[in-house]
């Protein structure tokens, strides 16, 4: 990879990117990621007896949520007016998980990687919060990008 970090300038300083010569385009990325737990705290999520209440419920709107404020908890990302952010949980009964996958989408002069990846992150963290009492011993794994679309350096797919 011979690209310069970006987000450095010629002295070495960090900045914001300047993206007002690109061109609007749509832009997409999905990111996905796991969290690991008990079996038995499966059952309570799965089976909506949680103390804290509809534990998918809350991750889904907190995992959209985070995607909307990231530029507020990531210094150098520009804030984005999203045109769409998608989360979906799967319950994985066989390995005592819960996958997380976020779809985010925009119109604009910068890509939306970085929403995508942090819904996915707040959206599990969500859960650990609401599980916490039952299962300190949850995992958080398995984050990244799945695939980005648009932009002057085209689509990415994860291999």
């Amino acid at each position: 990879m011979s690209d310069p970090l970006t987000h450095f300038d010629s002295a070495g300083h960090a900045h914001m990117v300047d993206v007002a010569d690109k061109d609007v385009t749509r832009r997409v990325a999905i990111a996905s990621g796991t969290i690991r737990m008990r079996p038995a705290t499966l059952e309570l999520i799965c089976a909506g007896t949680a103390k804290k209440g509809d534990v998918l419920g809350v991750a889904r709107i907190a995992a959209i949520q985070g995607a909307k404020r990231t530029a507020d908890l990531i210094p150098l990302c520009h804030p984005i007016a999203l045109t769409r952010v998608a989360v979906d949980f799967e319950t994985d009964v066989a390995n005592a998980a819960v996958h997380c996958r976020a779809t985010v989408e925009c119109s604009g002069q910068t890509g939306v990687e970085m929403e995508a990846l942090t819904a996915v992150q707040v959206g599990l963290l969500t859960i650990y919060d609401m599980c916490k009492a039952v299962d300190r011993a949850m995992v958080i794994e398995n984050v990244r990008l799945l695939e980005k679309h648009g932009g002057k350096s085209g689509s990415f797919i994860a291999p």
